[in-house]
């Protein structure tokens, strides 16, 4: 009876096993990424990789980011390597070796995202290293072999464009003016070249896919926040040679690039009066009538909240868009003004360990979304003395949850999330552990 019962779970777990593999390659995808920084941080802020491990479950990718591109050689590169390399603290090595323990695992190198910022304008190099052949060859046997090197099962190029320029949210005499200014002064260009990049960029990902089929790695692909595809991409080219594409749908708005205008930041469908395009639905759309099979779509779920300052002239209704005064003050974990953490935005709202008192203390009002289309918000208008106002927009579980709703509903490939240390992978504000990563998972 004992041999019969042993035997019996044994077969369970093989048989968990099993599925798992399956799934990272027949179910919807989790891509799951992981800045490896994040753990030689200090503090609450500090995210190492076993820190990590209890949301592997949930992940079909663990995408470890972020490799950088060398200006001189337009090798890949690691921008810290005592931390990523053998001859450092190998966290390369670490993170795959997680596959051993979690054998339906996939772990991907990412390049680019926006962290590989080490000059004024650092999207330059990567247009640069499209430019040349010989640039291009450099850069892929570079990459073939740390990939091949450390493990990795791919590379998901977050690859760095010139951003569209940011823009007002007008209203009707506001579009007209605007419009009419446009008669004489034009439009910016954006990249002169911008035709010669989109034909060498798609020979990149061909001769990539090509360097990397011998050894079955893969390669993904992620449009960051205000990449125009039209413009960089040549979609019906592109698709065939990537494994997923990544739509890094959300920054639609924030602090940094619209210092004066709070609004949502990552709305699944386009909010009324807003500008065109901002929002989940029209990029999935951009890549399904381009030809691309739904599977391949992944849609990008953020962790973290964007916040601005208010002022005088914000009103005290919160309904956005919103006057604002550039980002609110930064949180005590992401030290980053105008960002914060899940976690961070969770003690901000009224919760029994918050109690009410005044100024910068007082939560937030937090605003449901009943329309599932747009996510929460929360906000604090200024106190008498003008000070502490702040408004955020950000995802919570239902909201992320909503997200992967509309995912499975389109028959897209799945979900990515950005990312796990800005998940509340402690727990403290429900006593879930990863709480948007499960919400996400749940409703695939």
């Amino acid at each position: 009876m004992w041999l019969t019962t042993r035997s019996s779970i044994l077969a369970l777990l093989l048989a968990a096993v099993a599925v798992s593999a399956q799934n990272a390659t027949t179910g919807p995808k989790v891509l799951c990424y992981y800045e490896g920084k994040n753990s030689a941080r200090e503090g609450l802020a500090k995210v190492t990789v076993p820190d990590i491990e209890l949301a592997l479950p949930f992940c079909t990718h663990l995408i470890y980011g972020y490799a950088g591109i060398d200006p001189a050689t337009y090798r890949i590169r690691t921008p810290v390597a005592n931390l990523d390399l053998d001859e450092g603290l190998g966290q390369y090595r670490m993170v795959t070796t997680l596959k051993k323990r979690y054998p339906g695992l996939r772990v991907y190198l990412s390049l680019g995202g926006n962290t590989d910022l080490t000059e004024e304008k650092p999207f330059e190099k990567y247009l640069n290293l499209l430019e040349s052949a010989g640039s291009r060859t450099a850069f892929i046997n570079s990459a073939y072999t740390l990939v091949k090197t450390y493990g990795f099962d791919g590379l998901d190029l977050a690859w760095q464009f010139p951003q569209t320029k940011p823009k007002r949210i007008r209203g009707l005499p506001g579009k007209l003016w605007h419009g009419f200014k446009k008669l004489f002064t034009g439009d910016s260009v954006l990249d002169a070249k911008a035709d010669e990049h989109r034909e060498e960029f798609t020979a990149l990902v061909r001769d990539l896919k090509n360097a990397f089929a011998p050894d079955n790695f893969q390669l993904g692909f992620t449009q960051l926040p205000h990449v125009n595809e039209s413009i960089f991409l040549d979609i019906p080219l592109l698709k065939d040679n990537l494994e997923y594409v990544n739509i890094a749908a959300y920054d639609q708005q924030t602090p940094d690039r619209n210092p004066k205008e709070g609004d949502f930041y990552a709305p699944i469908y386009m909010p009324t009066e807003r500008i065109v395009g901002n929002n989940v639905h029209h990029k999935v759309k951009a890549w399904t009538v381009a030809g691309t099979p739904l599977e391949k779509i992944v849609v990008g779920i953020a962790t973290y909240g964007r916040g601005w300052k208010l002022d005088e002239d914000s009103g005290i209704t919160g309904v956005p868009p919103i006057p604002a005064d550039g980002p609110s003050p930064p949180g005590p974990h992401t030290e980053t003004a105008g960002t914060y953490s899940y976690g961070e935005v969770c003690a901000m709202l009224p919760n029994p360990s918050n109690v009410v008192s005044k100024g910068a203390d007082y939560p937030l009002r937090k605003i449901n979304d009943p329309t599932k289309r747009f996510g929460p918000y929360a906000f604090r208008i200024p106190d008498d003395s003008g000070k502490h106002g702040i408004w955020v927009s950000y995802e919570d579980p239902e909201s992320a949850g909503n997200k992967a709703a509309y995912v499975k509903a389109k028959g897209l490939g799945g979900i990515s999330i950005n990312e796990l240390a800005a998940d509340d992978f402690r727990g403290t504000c429900s006593g879930d552990k990863f709480p948007i990563l499960r919400a996400a998972k749940y409703r695939l």
